[in-house]
């Protein structure tokens, strides 16, 4: 039996691909022609079995088991694409914009079509939808919590290839717009790289050196000069953990640079690993220092982690709070500190508990850390027109009629809005 033919009352919702190339990007955006290589076996098999003894149109549904950040549009994309490619189209039911909260278990798409032609493309589909919501949904929280601070993604590093660097740069895209609409905040402001700066408006990705360029240069203040020497018009951020000496060698790159630290161009980087105090901090010193600047976040209740995010070692509140007073009392109020090393969105909550003087973030801490949590589901909950669902998933076959409510009366909203 030959492949079924396009069914003209399909149509296709969602955001547009323009410009995204149906002839695939290997493994992180395949081909039409390779998705029977990168997806599961069964659904290639199932796709035959349904070419032999004749399609079905049906209805996925698509949904989570925790509550997430609606982040779909990478999805759709590759399903739109797909779509192109193998002449047919397919209905999309978003019942969510885009940055909206999703509880677990309730449809988030609704997605229907051919069964021979959608049945093959689950695996990859789904990839591209679970951990981009997941990690949406920390973005957000990050951002409200620390809503005056900007933050940079700099999560490439921490990404399995090229096509998760991808979406986890989408992910936060969305968690921070969403931050900006409901909350006021700064949200993130850019990223690491180039190939992803277009999510945050960006044509260039962001960043100055890593701890390589402070051991080439053998000292803190050299490898600042050299920097600047390179790309003179940029901001000149400086890591200064390096040798250990993050408060000594701050206030020698400021002294180094005056000029810069009057106009605010001038930022120190703090990243100090978990294994020692910052210069001049201990634990009761660190006490002191929110005593000082921040005492009701240390007169509750704190759990072991939160303690260790207020007075630890590493990159904690006080240590923060350590560098700005030094800054503060040598004359470099407009020198502005940015801060990295573990900024998910526990350490964030607790930074927010210590008012801590961050004005830049730096992190690919809000990618999920469980990834359990990252597994969307899709379901078939309709067969040409009848319902029809594995038992035990029933309840999606309910939250069908109060979806697809909730989208019609979003969309009527829209339109008259638009009006």
């Amino acid at each position: 039996m030959s492949a079924p033919a396009t069914t003209d009352s399909q149509v296709v919702r969602g955001k547009s691909a323009e410009g995204r190339a149906d002839s695939g990007n290997g493994a992180a955006d395949p081909a039409e022609s390779e998705v029977g290589r990168y997806t599961d076996q069964y659904f290639v098999k199932t796709k035959a079995t349904v070419g032999r003894f004749g399609d079905k149109r049906v209805t996925y549904a698509i949904f989570m088991r925790r509550p997430v950040t609606f982040a779909p549009r990478l999805m759709v994309d590759w399903l739109e694409a797909m779509a192109r490619a193998r002449n047919v189209r397919f209905d999309i039911e978003l019942n969510y914009k885009e940055g909206a909260w999703v509880g677990a278990g309730q449809p988030m798409v609704l997605l229907s079509g051919s069964l021979y032609h959608l049945v093959d493309l689950e695996t990859i589909y789904l990839q591209k939808l679970g951990a981009a919501c997941v990690a949406a949904y920390n973005a957000y929280t990050m951002c409200v919590d620390l809503p005056k601070v900007g933050f940079l993604a700099m999560d490439a590093r921490h990404c399995a290839g090229t096509g998760m660097a991808e979406l986890m740069a989408y992910a936060a895209s969305v968690g921070s717009e969403k931050a900006r609409r409901k909350a006021g905040a700064v949200g993130f402001v850019g990223n690491a790289t180039d190939a992803t700066a277009h999510f945050f408006g960006q044509e260039r990705g962001r960043g100055t050196m890593p701890h390589a360029l402070i051991g080439y240069a053998g000292s803190t203040v050299r490898a600042a000069e050299m920097f600047h020497e390179t790309h003179p018009s940029e901001t000149l951020t400086v890591l200064v953990d390096y040798f250990g000496r993050e408060i000594s060698d701050a206030l020698d790159v400021c002294r180094r640079f005056p000029d810069l630290a009057g106009e605010g161009r001038l930022a120190m980087r703090l990243d100090t690993h978990g294994g020692r105090y910052v210069e001049g901090l201990e634990l009761g010193s660190s006490y002191a220092l929110l005593e000082r600047y921040a005492p009701s976040s240390i007169r509750g209740y704190r759990t072991e982690a939160e303690l260790r995010y207020l007075v630890g070692t590493g990159v904690s509140a006080a240590a923060i709070w350590h560098l700005r007073e030094a800054l503060d009392r040598a004359g470099f109020a407009r020198v502005k500190i940015v801060a990295s090393s573990g900024f998910g969105p526990a350490k964030c909550r607790v930074m927010a508990l210590a008012a801590a003087p961050i004005d830049v973030i730096g992190t690919g801490s809000y990618l999920p850390e469980n990834w359990l949590e990252t597994y969307a589901t899709s379901d078939i909950i309709e067969y040409d027109g009848v319902p029809s669902v594995k038992v035990g998933r029933e309840f999606l076959l309910r939250d069908r009629s109060v979806a697809l409510a909730s989208a019609l009366a979003a969309r009527t909203e829209e339109e008259r809005g638009a009006s």
